[in-house]
């Protein structure tokens, strides 16, 4: 996104394609006069006008509804003038370029992507994490993905940070008075519990922090990428999880040559899951490209989870593909095909009472280092599948995060309690490092203005709204 500039903007800002209604929106500063012309008549603020859209000829374009928001008090903080009419593309690029035409003396051009929202936030009608939500409620995959994009929009994670944001300029501004008469630095620490303030701000930012880490995964969801070798049932525990076949499966190995993506959700928790190609030597072009693809979606897994024969658990080809699994990513071991031993129902957690553990060559990742038992023909052990990947992803199953949250919002809250840390050892050491004292808390204060937006550079502005779509 370019720099902000005030030309008056306009751009479509119902979805592409057709329906029932479609919308244009055009902000910008002093339209009034301009926005009763292009209707024909005065239009009363808030008011919806019901009238025919003439283009420079007077001939009609469409008919709809005309509403005019003046400023400040509208999204933008500037004029708005909403035309909605029939929601054909054809109809609405007509009317798209018969105002562009009448606006063209005034500068009047089309938005860019974001372009309205940033202007709200330009104009302190929105702030940063608020304007973000606008985003993520409409990206919103599962209604709680939405009820908590609304909140975020409706300023409860804004709510948050201004309050720990608070509690650091009342201590800076007594840090700062004390820097002012050096004969106070003796008793400032002690004088104003300035320890204890630190570990009550603390406590706060942690469960702030803990929040919006359950919203990041509400919002970004987990990227699962099967793996194992041919015809150990990765396509078939796909479908299974998937409740539908969205794969194919047969019991020829190497059905598979390329990576299959399905969404599905657990708890209201977006799990992206790769079904890949099986992994083993072959002379086949077409399967050894697929493969190398899955070893590329493997490197790019936020969780792996290796499916293996259960009646072939230590299969030394097994053993080479732990070895090769990139380290930092938490892998399941899941042994599938548990029906075909006949040792009955599997229990609800994946367990065999009595049985004996084989472990593969390298240690893996999961919350108890044992493999889950599963069968992905009858569906047994899914259950504690499920549990296991949100207990990953870090969710508490039956939980709503209050708010959605993003990646440089973690960040940022992680930025701000490492300050607070350092500031508290500046603290318990001795009272003769206050500018050091006082310093740890101007980064806090500066790391969760970040996330409203308070200093914010232009270059994450750009980034940020450059990713919305066009109209908002």
């Amino acid at each position: 996104m370019t720099e902000f500039s005030s030309d008056p903007i306009i751009a479509i800002a119902t979805a592409p394609g057709r329906g029932g209604i479609g919308v244009i929106r055009i902000s910008g500063a002093g339209l009034r006069g301009w926005a009763d012309a292009l209707c024909g008549q005065a239009l009363t603020p808030r008011h919806a006008h019901y009238l025919p859209f003439r283009d420079r000829g007077g001939e009609i374009m469409d008919e709809g509804l005309a509403l005019f928001f003046p400023g400040p008090h509208s999204y933008t903080g500037e004029d708005v003038l909403e035309l909605q009419g029939h929601g054909g593309p054809a109809v609405l690029r007509r009317v798209l370029e018969d105002c562009l035409a009448r606006g063209a003396d005034m500068g009047l051009r089309l938005a860019q992507p974001g372009e309205f929202t940033q202007r709200a936030f330009l104009n302190d009608r929105l702030d940063l994490a608020q304007a973000e939500a606008v985003a993520d409620l409409i990206e919103a995959s599962s209604t709680a993905a939405a009820r908590s994009a609304m909140a975020s929009l409706s300023g409860a994670f804004s709510t948050e940070i201004d309050a720990l944001s608070e509690r650091i300029v009342r201590l800076r501004m007594l840090v700062e008075a004390t820097l002012d008469f050096p004969e106070e630095e003796i008793d400032f620490l002690e004088k104003y519990q300035a320890a204890e303030r630190l570990g009550a701000v603390s406590a706060a930012l942690d469960c702030v922090l803990a929040t919006a880490r359950q919203g990041l995964v509400l919002r970004e969801g987990l990227h699962v990428v099967l793996a194992g070798q041919p015809n150990v049932g990765k396509s078939s525990l796909l479908n299974a999880l998937a409740g539908e076949d969205v794969a194919i499966v047969t019991p020829i190995a190497g059905t598979t040559r390329d990576r299959v993506v399905q969404q599905i959700h657990l708890d209201g928790i977006p799990l992206h899951i790769v079904d890949t190609a099986g992994l083993r030597e072959t002379e086949d072009t077409v399967e050894r490209i697929g493969i190398e693809r899955s070893w590329a979606e493997i490197a790019r897994a936020q969780v792996i989870l290796h499916l293996q024969d259960a009646r072939h658990p230590d299969d030394p080809l097994d053993a080479q593909i732990v070895q090769r699994l990139p380290a930092g990513v938490p892998v399941l071991r899941v042994w599938n095909k548990m029906d075909l031993l006949g040792h009955g129902t599997v229990p609800a957690d994946g367990s065999i009472p009595g049985k004996s553990e084989r472990h593969a060559s390298r240690e893996v990742d999961t919350p108890d280092n044992m493999p889950l038992r599963i069968s992905a023909q009858t569906g047994a052990g899914l259950d504690a599948l499920r549990a296991r990947l949100l207990a990953i992803a870090g969710w508490t199953p039956g939980t709503e995060s209050p708010w959605l949250a993003r990646e440089r919002h973690v960040r940022a809250l992680e930025a701000a309690r490492a300050h607070l840390e350092a500031a508290a050892m500046h603290a318990a050491h001795s009272d003769q490092v206050l500018d050091l004292f006082a310093e740890e808390l101007r980064l806090t204060h500066e790391a969760l203005c970040g996330i409203t937006g308070q200093f914010t550079s232009d270059d994450l502005l750009g980034e940020i709204f450059s990713r919305f779509c066009i109209g908002k």
